[in-house]
């Protein structure tokens, strides 16, 4: 039987760190220790600002480890679509911020053992090649260098437009180093907000900003992010003697699949789906590889979910108009490992005083009008009017059934519990009584 846990996890040396018990006092408050808060946490200790990260159970111990760590500018056929809603200043500053982070990324891991590797990055399509092409011409606007090929090392014909010098590397590896020696507290779950204290299990903490990185923002009351954001949910296959390939590989198509290696095993992700809603999940993904892979064994295999915003770029700065001292990163849209440092990178200029142009592009005070807000506002009226138990506790949506993954699962918002109640994925903070 494969393990049902990602691959980093059995590579890399967990870390361990105390309960912060008592009360305390710090500059900034990072809430989350995955890997947008654990990079907040190292650049803002090298700025010399103090910090203090909070997470709830253990540091990357979520969404983090089962991510399938492509480092890349390339995030879909995103820079087209930009361009057209934003403008070529918008969408060059966006390039700009994931390029910096990559560069962050190649700095970092010269000193670090965490299998960094570089690589080219490529985004196919199956069907349209005439989106492949306005991508390339798109990129190609903003000086970025491409290669456009149909010649590609996935089992099946495809056009593709490709990047150069992109990377892929052991997260794990690299997140639980560059932790050491950081202020982390583990096992501290924040029970409540103030303006500028937060009370956790332990104690009080006083703080003068503070930052949400918990995946999918826990505070209701402010940013309206039940609307901003929906989750969608996708599955990693990690395959033995499968035929490898020689680059990263996404589907343009969000339900499409994604190709990357790692020390001689292929992984194979896809069969996404909105969370609480139905998809193709392992099934499609094994059905695939015992088309495209008939020597292959399946060694690990493991699930993940992503936050996705209205209009494909996260979500990083003031948390809303109303909250002076509370930041946010969200939103990541799949691509976590380049946001995650963008985010990072952001904050600590934000809170060293330092202008920085890319804080437009990432603000919260863009517009919400997308076709996704007022589908994420059905999907909302759905879930609160269906009279079915049981409900989740964030905001009272129906609970819907995962079968493959013997959970209940919110189609609202994305939270997610065992079939005990245990609470395994937020907005929601609480265990659920099932």
């Amino acid at each position: 039987m494969p393990k049902t846990n990602s691959i980093w996890t059995d590579t890399a040396k967990r870390n361990n760190f105390k309960a912060l018990k008592g009360d305390a006092k710090t500059d900034v408050l990072i809430i989350g220790g995955g890997i947008a808060g654990v990079l907040t946490a190292y650049m803002l200790t090298k700025a010399g600002i103090e910090c203090i990260l909070l997470e709830a159970d253990k540091i990357c111990g979520g969404i983090t480890e089962n991510t399938t760590a492509k480092i890349t500018v390339q995030h879909g056929l995103i820079f087209n679509k930009m361009i057209k809603r934003y403008g070529h200043i918008t969408a060059k500053m966006y390039l700009e911020a994931q390029r910096d982070a990559l560069e962050k990324y190649r700095k970092l891991c010269s000193d670090i053992p965490c299998d960094f590797e570089e690589q080219t990055s490529y985004v196919y399509s199956r069907k349209n090649k005439q989106k492949i092409e306005d991508e390339a011409a798109a990129l190609k606007s903003l000086g970025c260098p491409v290669i456009l090929t149909s010649k590609t090392s996935l089992p099946f014909a495809a056009d593709a437009v490709g990047i150069e010098g992109q990377a892929e590397f052991n997260p794990l590896k690299f997140l639980f180093e560059i932790a050491k020696g950081l202020p982390v507290f583990e096992n501290t779950k924040v029970l409540e907000m103030g303006d500028n204290t937060a009370v956790t299990s332990f104690g009080t903490i006083s703080f003068k900003r503070a930052v949400v990185a918990t995946h999918f923002p826990i505070i209701n009351k402010h940013g309206a992010y039940f609307l901003k954001l929906h989750q969608h949910r996708s599955y990693v296959l990690a395959l033995e003697n499968a035929t490898e390939v020689d680059g990263m590989y996404v589907d343009e198509d969000i339900k499409g699949m994604s190709f990357r290696s790692y020390n001689g095993v292929l992984l194979l992700g896809g069969g996404s789906h909105r969370t609480g809603k139905s998809g193709g999940g392992w099934a499609e993904l094994e059905s695939f590889a015992a088309e495209h892979y008939k020597d292959s064994r399946i060694i690990n295999r493991w699930a993940t979910q992503d936050c996705m915003t209205l209009d494909d770029i996260p979500y990083i700065g003031q948390y809303s108009a109303s909250t002076q001292n509370l930041y946010v990163a969200t939103g990541f849209n799949k691509w976590g490992m380049t946001s995650s440092m963008v985010a990072a990178s952001l904050l600590t200029d934000i809170f060293k005083g330092k202008e920085t142009d890319y804080a437009e592009v990432f603000s919260l005070s863009r517009s919400i009008l997308h076709p996704k807000l007022f589908e994420n506002a059905a999907e909302s009226v759905i879930g609160l009017i269906t009279p079915t138990k049981p409900r989740c506790p964030h905001m009272g949506c129906a609970l819907k059934y995962n079968r493959a993954e013997h959970s209940w699962d919110c189609p609202c918002h994305g939270s997610r519990f065992s079939e005990d109640g245990e609470l395994i994925n937020n907005p929601a903070t609480d265990d659920k009584k099932l």
